[in-house]
């Protein structure tokens, strides 16, 4: 897996947040932008989203109602079965 670009955490402390805040409203200090995409990265996201759109539409389409009821029990089942058991 590639590496991924970290955010710098903010304080935990209420009085240097505090502080934090206030530079940025004066203007003391910038705000972080955020790191761009590379091209190839955004359109894979573009594509992905895409598909993530007309997946399940188009899923429900292909299936008769009754492998749709058969999933959907199936799905029932496994969520509320006793915690522990496989």
């Amino acid at each position: 897996m590639g590496s991924m670009i970290c955010p710098k955490k903010r304080s935990r402390n209420a009085n240097e947040r505090a502080q934090q805040v206030a530079k940025l409203l004066t203007g003391e200090v910038e705000q972080e932008k955020e790191s761009e995409r590379s091209p190839v990265s955004a359109y894979l996201a573009e594509i992905g989203r895409k598909g993530d759109l007309k997946g399940g539409v188009a899923r429900a389409k292909n299936l008769s109602s009754k492998k749709r009821s058969a999933i959907a029990a199936k799905a029932s089942r496994t969520r509320w079965r006793p915690k522990g058991k496989a």
